[in-house]
């Protein structure tokens, strides 16, 4: 796994072009360390996620992975590892973004829902086709959020159907934010991280854990005191200063 630093952003690329981008234990690992890292580093504005070679984000799991199991227990222990990275990479309080340039399947898939947002490439495709090769299942937490992506029915399409989605129906469908050619996608990229860096911190801290919660995980005083720190804020201030100075805000987190 390669990783890059610029002003307010780190990127992480997934760097085994020869295998398209599959994951194995210690890209795992060494995804869980860096997020680990990045989170408390209030100098770090977005994460972006991205795929060596041009012709993979990632397609899923190193197979040769699952040679030493030995029974369906090995399953879920290797699903609760799993878990945790894609735990980390959501709990982020900075932006997450996946940079799609090619098959983005298994593994690949779980780790760009798991990114607040997605911008791909035209030849980009997309699924879950597991029930025609290895014959294993998701943890509910990686369908239930590929469900929240891409919609239910063309999750239950991914899945049941083991059918590979094209880059115009991830756009049709809001999981993806743009579709851009391959030599676009950086600017594209950049675009989005120039806009973060004008924004609220604060706000986007609390919009994302208020995501995360979701309907079920709402907790009002929680809530409450979120609220109260995005309102006592010092971006908040200035924010309702420059509006009516009718001038640009300068949010400092």
């Amino acid at each position: 796994m390669l990783v890059r630093r610029a002003p307010g952003a780190v990127e992480l690329s997934f760097n085994r072009p020869g295998k398209h981008n599959s994951f194995t234990d210690a890209i795992y690992a060494a995804l869980l360390d860096l997020c680990a890292e990045v989170a408390g580093d209030r100098s770090v504005r977005v994460v972006v996620v991205r795929g060596e070679g041009g012709r993979a984000f990632a397609a899923g799991n190193d197979i040769s992975s699952f040679l030493g199991f030995t029974s369906g227990a090995d399953g879920v222990t290797y699903e609760a590892g799993i878990r945790r990275v894609l735990g980390a990479l959501d709990a982020l309080p900075q932006l997450t973004i996946a940079a799609i340039d090619g098959i983005c399947v298994g593994g690949g898939l779980a780790v760009a829902t798991m990114c607040d947002l997605r911008i791909c490439t035209p030849a980009s495709r997309f699924g879950y086709p597991i029930a025609r090769t290895l014959g294993n299942a998701l943890s509910a937490p990686i369908v239930l959020r590929c469900a929240a992506v891409f919609g239910d029915p063309v999750t239950r399409e991914m899945l049941l159907a083991s059918r590979l989605v094209t880059a115009e129906r991830a756009y049709a469908v809001g999981a993806v934010l743009s579709v851009v050619a391959p030599g676009d996608l950086e600017a594209e990229v950049w675009s989005v991280i120039e806009g973060v860096r004008l924004a609220a911190p604060l706000t986007l801290e609390t919009t994302k854990a208020q995501l995360r919660d979701g309907v079920a995980g709402y907790d009002p005083a929680a809530d409450d005191a979120r609220l109260e720190a995005a309102y006592g804020s010092a971006d908040f201030a200035e924010g309702v200063r420059a509006f009516l100075a009718k001038e640009k805000p300068a949010f400092g987190g």
